[in-house]
């Protein structure tokens, strides 16, 4: 093979390491070992390893989210690729881009509809990929080397432009066929296409004019604006304008919530009267990136007349009743941010004066027991610039709502889609994104019913050295089902683990020697491990409070345990409102 061509394969690992994905998840299978061996002998690529193709989707969900490019998955056909697809689901739902790689039987058999392992026994080879298109914004399903590496570059730019999905069925005959290499000069390009100039200008000048007009206004962060790379844009439109800022539950932390402007969090009917307050009563309410699913808006309960409303999106602008598409939020926010730049002290002064002061409080209760109350803002106060906070669908992610958080935080959850033990694997790829960008601690807050579906990914965190903070809230099963409905009933009970052996059962035992095969020749050095069980607030704050305990130098559990049947106040809310909606009579 000359310096001309390049073998399908690592195309494709190329364009991922372009791109600045470094570790790829994933499960061995017969049809994709080939394509393993190259990621293996890839320079700039870590192979994980998981437990199970379900975990591995979910570390792919959490690496994309924090390494903010493309998280990569690789399964065999038919049986792995199967066991992934909750996983993907997840990622289609919430707006990530992740690949899907499936190692599938070479064309020939496929050509002949071979009566092969792992497929339905009927001949058909396209029923999985089918089942992926419904999850995925585009797909490639190569059938020969001609054209390869124009269809692996177009769906990675689907991936990364519409931050969604994308799957791959890459044949075991063609994984070493050779294309040529000199597309790989050029990186992809996936930037969003200019705004129309008349509509954008014209879009601009009905959205200013709203907000000069408006005897207040403020701005709404929501996941979007992070999900298709206008960070950096929302953060000067506040800066510029001089607005109020608010974020929903999933565009928490996209702004510092230390920033001045910032009040809090915005849940509909479940919001703090303060909050509501100041975002209800204004003219304009400016929305960056908006999912209002009904665990983002308290159960669609948002107040704001659509009159006064301007949405904007990654493809098109909302103001009023009037829709545009095509005007992408990515071109026009640094033009709307130069148009109110000259009133923005002005509004800066007006802000403070009337948003509320977002902080840690601990309440004044009696007793000593761990109350939720108590729980979250003593947690906000524990955590560092640059930390990843994932929290698990549940009390923990309605409980994290009301902490303050550091400036850079990123925040990790999935309040959409909702998988329960989706927290556990997501951990795992933040953990190894925040080690390639290096950044802050890794802290996980899932429940002990939640972890008992994914607890095997700890063993891979173990193996590759990661130092996350685990903390297992124990209130004895589901409490986010309990609240909901069936306080009593046994189907949200669980059989209680054993959670202080939890971490020795997961790593190599004490006499094991080190294999001294090959294969092992390159095995991180495991991670160093230590258990905690506390049951009071003067036990967690101690904890919390220890400057040993501070350092990332090895893996913990920190089993906190908490009275079954408390919840957070949001929490409560969005539990009635839920069972209201699913009512059996």
């Amino acid at each position: 093979m000359s310096d001309s061509e390049v073998k399908i394969g690592s195309y494709l690992l190329e364009r991922l390491a372009q791109l600045g994905t470094h570790s790829v998840q994933g499960v061995p299978g017969d049809f994709n070992m080939g394509f393993l061996d190259l990621i293996e002998d890839h320079a700039q690529l870590r192979w994980i390893g998981n437990a199970n193709e379900l975990n591995a989707a979910y570390a792919a969900d959490g690496y994309a989210r924090v390494k903010r490019t493309l998280g990569a998955v690789v399964t065999t056909f038919g049986v792995g690729e199967l066991s992934a697809l909750n996983g993907v689901a997840g990622s289609f739902s919430e707006r990530l881009p992740v690949i899907h790689i499936v190692g599938v039987p070479s064309t020939a058999a496929q050509g002949s509809h071979s009566l092969l392992h792992h497929t339905l026994g009927d001949g058909r080879f396209s029923a999985f990929e089918n089942m992926s298109k419904e999850i995925s914004v585009d797909s490639a399903v190569l059938k020969q080397k001609e054209g390869a590496g124009e269809a692996i570059d177009r769906i990675l730019v689907s991936a990364m432009s519409k931050a969604r999905p994308v799957y791959l069925a890459l044949p075991t005959d063609l994984v070493h066929a050779t294309i040529p290499a000199g597309a790989l000069k050029t990186p992809i390009e996936y930037s969003p296409p200019a705004n129309d100039e008349d509509a954008e200008k014209y879009v601009l000048d009905v959205a200013h004019n709203h907000i000069a007009k408006a005897k207040s206004a403020v701005i709404l962060v929501d996941a979007c604006a992070a999900r298709h790379g206008c960070i950096e844009e929302s953060r000067e439109l506040i800066e510029k304008s001089g607005l109020p800022v608010f974020a929903t539950p999933m565009g928490k932390a996209i702004i510092d919530e230390d920033h001045a402007q910032y009040g809090g969090i915005y849940v509909g009917n479940l919001t703090t009267e303060p909050v509501k307050q100041v975002l209800e009563s204004a003219d304009v309410l400016i929305m960056l990136g908006s999912l209002k699913s009904d665990f983002n808006s308290g159960n669609f309960s948002y107040r704001t007349p659509r009159s006064r409303t301007i949405e904007l999106h990654s493809d098109y602008t909302t103001i009023g009743y009037s829709h545009y598409p095509g005007i992408g939020m990515k071109r026009l926010l640094p033009k709307l941010s130069a148009k109110l730049a000259a009133g923005g002290e002005k509004r800066r002064e007006e802000t403070m004066q009337v948003v509320p002061k977002f902080t840690n409080v601990l309440p004044d209760e009696k007793g000593d027991a761990i109350s939720q109350a108590w729980l979250w803002p003593r947690m906000g106060m524990f955590f560092q610039p640059k930390d990843q906070v994932v929290v698990e669908t549940g009390t923990s992610s309605f409980g994290m709502l009301e902490a303050k958080l550091p400036r850079e935080t990123r925040w990790v959850s999935q309040v959409l889609w909702g998988s329960i033990g989706w927290s556990v694997g997501a951990t795992l790829g933040v953990a190894l994104a925040a080690r390639e960008l290096q950044i802050g601690r890794t802290h996980l807050f899932v429940g002990d019913g939640s972890l008992q579906l994914t607890v095997q990914e700890v063993g891979t965190m173990i193996k590759h050295g990661l130092n996350p903070y685990l903390f297992v809230l124990n209130n004895d099963g589901y409490e986010i089902e309990r609240q909901i409905h069936g306080p009593q009933r046994s189907y949200n009970d669980i059989q209680p683990y054993d959670h202080s052996i939890l971490l020795d059962f997961f790593s190599r035992p004490k006499n094991a020697p080190q294999s001294q095969e090959e294969s092992h020749s390159r095995d991180p050095k495991p991670s160093n491990k230590q258990y905690y069980a506390v049951k009071t607030k003067k036990e967690l704050d101690e904890l919390l409070s220890d400057a040993h305990f501070n350092t990332p130098d090895r893996i913990r559990l920190i089993e906190i345990f908490v009275p079954r049947g408390d919840a957070p106040t949001a929490l409560k809310r969005q539990a009635e409102a839920t069972g209201s909606a699913n009512k059996y009579d």
